[in-house]
């Protein structure tokens, strides 16, 4: 993980399992860096497996650096309403668990605003059908997943989930936001 410099920001976000919104964030433009890791939970430091248990609180996130003068928060918002779903509590596709609940964890209360903003936005526009769920609070005991969670997909692209669940997020994202894919 990149240290944050001046220029960059730093926004942690649960949209379900790491894998997927690692992936799609790897691709984004103005995304400087992206870990898989677990945040507001009450162990501290705890293995995937501790976390798989539910017992400890944690929720699969990615924390993500990005360079607001190339992507605002709002976008990256945007992204992450499309690429999951923030209606479903504890839950996305066949993954259930209070691991796999959607957030977003803020660092200051800018970031506050922003997020509680965008989801006011996609309540009034009614795209969902059932109601946002996405908890929005403060980032708190976030650690990072093992070595071997971090660029997943990349890394295991033949892997099951990854070709059934996670590939077609990737899909789903170079599509609908085909302006905001990184430069080859």
């Amino acid at each position: 993980m990149s240290t944050p410099s001046p220029n960059t920001e730093t926004i942690v976000l649960g949209g379900g399992c790491f894998w997927c919104t690692e992936a799609v964030f790897d691709r984004v433009q103005g995304v400087l860096d992206v870990e898989s890791g677990y945040s507001n939970g009450e162990t501290v430091k705890p293995s995937y497996e501790q976390v798989c248990t539910g017992r400890t609180g944690h929720a699969e996130v990615v924390k993500l650096v990005f360079d607001p003068a190339q992507i605002t928060l709002r976008d990256i918002l945007e992204i992450f309403f499309v690429v999951h779903d923030p209606t479903t509590p504890n839950r996305q596709g066949n993954d259930v668990g209070t691991q796999y609940r959607s957030g977003i964890y803020y660092g200051n209360e800018a970031q506050k605003q922003v997020a509680e903003e965008v989801i006011r936005e996609i309540v009034a526009s009614k795209t969902y059908r059932s109601p946002v769920v996405t908890e929005v609070v403060p980032l708190a005991n976030y650690s990072a997943a093992e070595a071997y969670h971090q660029d997943y997909f990349l890394n295991n692209p033949n892997q099951g989930y990854c070709s059934f669940v996670v590939g077609p997020k990737v899909e789903k994202f170079q599509k609908t936001f085909a302006s905001r894919l990184k430069k080859a």
